[in-house]
């Protein structure tokens, strides 16, 4: 597999907080099921300080991360309000400005709707 970097083309990074680890697994484990993220890495305990309705909370979360290329965008967004627990569940995407050729070619071949 080569290092050599690439410019990210369609490639994002798409994150979301879940409220606990099963939940980000089975999430993630769905989309990579339905071809609409390549992979999503959980991570376990974090803090998440925020405002909501009035209310300054302060609650334990999991972030997943998932990589997916930028067609695939809407699709994920519906479908991970559809498996999310929250009211408003947190999606934002940020563009890949570089990374591993090899590795940019598996996430969209990864996320090829096959049938």
């Amino acid at each position: 597999m080569s290092g050599a970097l690439e410019p990210g083309g369609s490639v994002r990074l798409a994150l979301t907080t879940c409220p606990d680890e099963s939940t980000a697994r089975r999430i993630a484990r769905t989309l990579v099921e339905e071809r609409l993220i390549a992979c999503g890495n959980v991570v376990p305990e974090l803090t998440s300080i925020y405002r909501w309705q009035g209310v300054i909370e302060e609650t334990g979360e999991c972030l997943l991360l998932m990589k997916t290329p930028a067609g695939r965008l809407g699709a994920l967004a519906e479908r991970l309000a559809a498996l999310h627990p929250y009211e408003v569940p947190e999606l934002l995407v940020l563009e890949v400005e570089q990374g591993a050729g090899a590795y940019l070619r598996w996430v969209l071949e990864e996320t090829t709707d096959l049938s």
